[in-house]
C-alpha cells in the first residue's frame, strides 16, 4: 500500500508544480494530498516534501494555521465548482442533484466560514 501512496504522491506533485505555471489548475489540493500520500508512504519522502520550497510557500500556512490566500481559496472553489456542476447538469437523478447542490453548499460554508484568509506574503525571491 506504501507504493501506491508513494505513485498518487509523485503524481499529485506534478499536477500540483504544473499548477503554478497554469492558473486554470489549481495548486493547494493537488499538493495537500501529495502531503498526506507522503506521510503515508515513507518517512524520507514525508521528510523531504516538508522541507521543500514547494510545500513552504504553498501548503505551510494552511496545514500550521489553517488559513489560505484568496487568490488560493477561489481558485481551488473554481475548480471544485467546475468540476460538480458536470454531474449536476448532466444526471437525471434528483436525490444526486440534492446532494450535489447540498456539497456546493457545505463546500463554500467551509472555505468561507472555517478557513481563515490571510494577505499574501510579497515574493521576495
Amino acid at each position: 500500500m506504501k507504493i501506491i501512496y508513494l505513485i498518487i504522491g509523485i503524481i499529485s506533485l506534478a499536477i500540483g508544480a504544473i499548477g503554478i505555471v497554469i492558473p486554470v489548475l489549481p495548486t493547494t489540493p493537488f499538493l495537500l494530498l501529495s502531503a498526506y500520500c507522503f506521510a503515508n508512504s515513507s518517512k524520507r519522502m514525508n521528510e523531504w516534501f516538508i522541507n521543500s520550497k514547494i510545500y513552504k510557500k504553498h501548503l505551510e500556512s494552511f496545514v500550521q494555521n489553517r488559513s489560505m490566500t484568496l487568490k488560493t481559496k477561489v481558485s481551488i472553489l473554481a475548480f471544485a465548482s467546475i468540476m460538480l456542476a458536470f454531474p449536476l447538469f448532466f444526471s437525471k437523478n434528483i436525490y444526486i442533484k440534492l446532494l450535489i447542490v447540498f456539497v456546493y453548499i457545505y463546500k463554500y460554508y467551509y472555505f468561507i466560514f472555517k478557513i481563515k484568509t490571510i494577505k499574501e506574503e510579497p515574493n521576495l525571491d
